[in-house]
């Protein structure tokens, strides 16, 4: 909804006060439909050339899921912390040996079952059974699992950012198309300068446009949305590192309820929940 209302405030002003000082949108509109398809289609072409398959596939999903608000709530993270809860208080009372068959068959785990939410999420249970199933070889101390979750984190950064860069290339590359577009707009009218002044200026005015829509489209469209599926991206990472956070805390030897602590603190302060509520939503899915 947010991203709508930004999209008309941004528009309305721009070609409103236009309208107000007397601009005639008909030029516009008339040379809307050629320079639309010179500048996106030369855009996307080059954006197809300058990404990988992996890549475009990524920010094609990612487009979509910025217009819809953030999953990452502060509901989500109570739920992620509790279900965190559960599986080290078991580990914690019946030994790590009683978590083994909840860590290699989530989907049959009645502690997952308990959280549709977190869950659910392939992301979410891959990322805490693969660390919970090293917790349980003790094979690896708490320092080795700790670099082995940053570069698991680093590389889920990388890809997530991914289509954040691509979008950011994009909206560099708008205006210049923008230009290329106006230039052939200007080779068009050399090659009509007999005709009278009236045209000539409609040419000319036509042309302009082009490098008009591609600053637009660069700023006006493309970054912003570029940067709001970075900051997306910024919030499905707080979730990696809010379980990170928690299970290395219980290696070090803390309880349940002050592992959960550790990971509360990484969470941003809009989701974060304090800390009367996260014991109160614990200990009624107890």
């Amino acid at each position: 909804m947010f991203v709508i209302i930004g999209y008309v405030v941004c528009l309305g002003c721009i070609f409103g006060v236009y309208i107000m000082h007397g601009g005639n949108i008909s030029v516009i509109l008339h040379a809307l439909p050629f320079e639309i398809v010179t500048i996106l289609g030369g855009a996307l072409g080059a954006f197809v050339v300058n990404n990988q398959p992996k890549v475009i596939k990524a920010t094609l999903a990612a487009l979509p899921m910025a217009l819809k608000g953030s999953k990452y709530t502060k509901d989500r993270y109570m739920e992620l912390m509790a279900m965190l809860y559960d599986i080290l208080q078991k580990a914690r009372k019946e030994g790590l040996m009683a978590i083994e068959k909840d860590v290699e068959t989530p989907h049959e785990s009645e502690i997952f079952k308990k959280y549709p939410t977190v869950g659910s999420d392939h992301h979410v249970i891959e990322f805490t059974t693969d660390y919970l199933r090293m917790m349980v070889s003790g094979n690896l101390n708490s320092h080795e699992i700790e670099a082995l979750m940053d570069s698991e984190i680093d590389t889920h950064h990388q890809e997530a950012h991914a289509p954040v860069a691509a979008l950011a290339r994009l909206a560099g590359a708008l205006p210049a198309f923008g230009i290329v577009a106006a230039v052939l707009g200007v080779v068009n009218t050399m090659g009509s300068v007999g005709q009278p002044p009236s045209v000539l200026g409609g040419m000319i005015g036509s042309a302009l446009v082009g490098t008009f829509l591609g600053i637009l489209l660069a700023y006006g469209v493309v970054e912003p949305l570029g940067g709001l599926v970075e900051q997306k991206t910024e919030d499905a990472a707080k979730e990696l590192l809010c379980i990170k956070s928690t299970l290395l805390a219980s290696m070090q030897g803390y309880n349940p309820a002050t592992a959960i602590e550790f990971g509360r603190k990484v969470l941003f302060s809009d989701v974060r929940p304090s800390f009367t509520e996260l014991e109160g939503h614990v200990k009624g899915k107890k």
